[in-house]
């Protein structure tokens, strides 16, 4: 994909993911409350939407703020997020976020990457996507689809998340930092799958470099 290229294939992403269901991050976020996004997106890791929608719905019907969730017990944390992925160990650490958001915070979300990176559990994916639609602050949210389908363009050419989400600062304009993500995720659970993409079905194909697949559908 050329540099130029994107301006097209992010009209083409707009038009065609409207017939997919919104992620379940994207979701809360229209409550426009930091916190819940943070917890959202914590439970989200490595889990898929609906469980994570359900697990969530159970949660912020206990707690919808620090300090009511930092008067849970871990256990009933635990029972109500489960099954998402590393439940345990997602419970532990939104006790310690509760705890450091009232102790350091004043009970508020920081609205910075490098203030949310202090907190335990915290990832820069979860931090960029706290900052993005929790405070709509610029910011980039690179997940394995972002980078996946980044990288199968051609767009940017790199190993690790991380990476890309410093190529794509270096290079993609920052109108689209915000909507990136919402775009990229929604168009890799449904279309470009790591294995097989439906590119018989892809109205990127004219911009899509195909790099890494080998067997497509």
């Amino acid at each position: 994909m050329k540099d130029t290229d994107i301006h097209a294939a992010i009209r083409i992403l707009r038009k065609e993911i409207r017939r997919w269901d919104e992620p379940v991050v994207g979701v809360v976020a229209r409550a426009r409350d930091p916190f819940l996004i943070l917890v959202s997106t914590v439970l989200s890791l490595r889990t898929k939407d609906k469980v994570t929608a359900e697990a969530g719905a159970r949660l912020f019907k206990l707690a919808k703020t620090p300090r009511q969730l930092l008067r849970l017990e871990p256990r009933t944390i635990e029972k109500a997020i489960y099954p998402v992925c590393f439940y345990r160990v997602k419970a532990r650490s939104l006790k310690s976020i509760a705890a450091n958001l009232i102790g350091r915070f004043e009970g508020r979300v920081p609205d910075t990457i490098d203030e949310l990176l202090t907190l335990k559990g915290v990832g820069r994916k979860t931090a960029n996507l706290v900052v993005t639609l929790g405070f709509h602050k610029p910011g980039i949210c690179v997940d394995v689809h972002v980078h996946r389908i980044s990288n199968r363009w051609g767009y940017v050419r790199t190993k690790s998340p991380e990476e890309t989400e410093a190529a794509l600062r270096r290079k993609l304009p920052k109108k689209y930092w915000i909507i990136y993500n919402d775009l990229l995720v929604p168009y890799g659970q449904n279309l470009c799958a790591p294995v097989s993409p439906w590119c018989s079905r892809c109205r990127l194909t004219p911009y899509c470099a195909r790099r890494g697949v080998t067997t497509s559908r």
